[in-house]
């Protein structure tokens, strides 16, 4: 019988496992209500252009979804989810504190 042309001396008995099976758990986010948010702005710029970051929340990721789509058609910005907190384009604190208020969120 011939050997097997792509083993190339690899071992692959029961033991073997390869890097990208195991990955780290995914972080729980512990889930609380809107009121007691602490939220804060940052500001960076990226690409010449200003980014207004509000952080942190911890909330389901869908409802999170949920209330970007309806600020960014509310105020007609772009922005996006990313590591619980919401980035948007522009430098907008202004109108994103006093819509997050109508949300039922708070500020430090």
């Amino acid at each position: 019988m011939k050997k097997n042309l792509f083993e190339m001396g690899s071992n692959f008995d029961d033991a073997w496992s390869s890097d990208n099976k195991d990955k780290a758990p995914k972080k729980k986010i512990e889930i609380i209500e809107k009121s007691k948010h602490r939220l804060h702005f940052a500001k960076e710029k990226r690409r010449g252009k200003v980014i207004t970051i509000v952080k942190p929340f911890y909330m389901d990721k869908k409802e999170l979804q949920s209330i970007l789509k309806s600020l960014k058609k509310s105020m007609g910005i772009g922005g996006s989810l990313k590591n619980e907190q919401m980035e948007f384009q522009g430098e907008v604190k202004d109108r994103l504190k006093e819509s997050l208020i109508e949300f039922g969120f708070k500020f430090k």
